[in-house]
């Protein structure tokens, strides 16, 4: 029980983060915002470190698993997460959102492909009725609204998708490197999250004069750099530690389509504080969602 509650503070944590990012990206560019999210969040996550006495552990992890954790975090947050806030300038939320959340299916491929994982007709049903119920909750028709044009809708989807896979591999990847015999541990998730993110973002600081020309991640205004730090720390920080944390309890197959669940949590927060309209679509999403999270918490 404990690893799935772990899978679904790591979709609660994306939730939150979502909305800052949201608000951040409307005046800062992708590129520009992630750069400025993952050097503040792996500053944060290093002098945490220090300050609870687990420095030494960075040090102690074996090579093989620093290699994973880097790889990871330079695919996935570095790649997967630019081409995600891409997605959500050109297409927006709630056609982005759906997209993006395929990735448990992904995942269960790479899974039962490369990590021989069991995964049964139970886990498969419950990964597509997640998918499918966040569909339901995130689409949005364009009646009475400007039609976002063709091409950038082509190219928005085209990001996203491609987010899908990378973030499929990356957690993968993580996975791989926190159940490893020498590294199933609490203290070995959270210096693996730390060091997968300060690689990121010393890629992205060491080629900011090429990807960032204009440097304008140095410039932001402190509302948007605030609204990046604090998104930083609660998805890159708690999320993805979260998910790791949950890797030493359950398998990748459960603990992904569980984690997907953002777009639920966020229809709820609009209707609980929001008081957003309940439609029928969004009640039959929900319902989808929540059957498909209890069909992988009764495995």
């Amino acid at each position: 029980m404990i690893g799935e509650l772990a899978a679904l503070g790591a979709a609660l944590s994306w939730t939150i983060s979502a909305i800052l990012y949201k608000k951040a990206l409307a005046e800062a560019k992708p590129v520009s915002a992630n750069i400025v999210r993952c050097a503040c969040t792996s500053l944060i996550l290093v002098v945490f470190l220090v300050g609870i006495g687990k420095f030494n552990i960075l040090t102690s992890l074996p090579s093989y698993a620093i290699v994973l954790a880097s790889i990871s975090g330079i695919i996935g947050l570095g790649l997967g997460d630019t081409l995600y806030m891409t997605s959500l300038k050109l297409i927006g939320v709630a056609r982005a959102v759906p997209i993006t959340c395929t990735y448990p299916l992904f995942n269960l491929l790479l899974t039962a492909l490369l990590l021989e994982e069991n995964v049964t007709f139970s886990i498969v049903l419950g990964a597509a009725a997640i998918v499918f119920g966040i569909w339901l909750l995130s689409h949005e028709t364009d009646s009475g609204k400007t039609q976002v044009k063709r091409t950038v809708f082509v190219k928005g989807l085209v990001y996203a998708l491609a987010t899908a896979i990378i973030w499929s591999v990356s957690i993968t990847m993580i996975d791989v490197a926190v159940t490893l015999p020498e590294t199933s541990s609490l203290d070995n998730a959270l210096a693996i999250n730390t060091v997968r993110l300060v690689a990121v973002a010393a890629i992205l600081l060491m080629f900011s004069p090429a990807i960032d020309r204009k440097l304008d991640f140095i410039r932001m205004s402190k509302a948007t750099l605030a609204s990046l730090v604090l998104g930083g720390v609660v998805a890159l920080g708690v999320g993805w530690f979260l998910l790791t944390f949950s890797f030493l309890n359950i398998s990748e197959a459960i603990a992904v389509p569980i984690s997907s669940t953002t777009p639920l949590f966020s229809t709820l927060s609009g209707v609980i504080f929001l008081r957003e309209r309940v439609t029928a679509r969004n009640a039959i999403g929900s319902i989808i969602t929540v059957s498909g999270v209890f069909l992988l918490f009764i495995v």
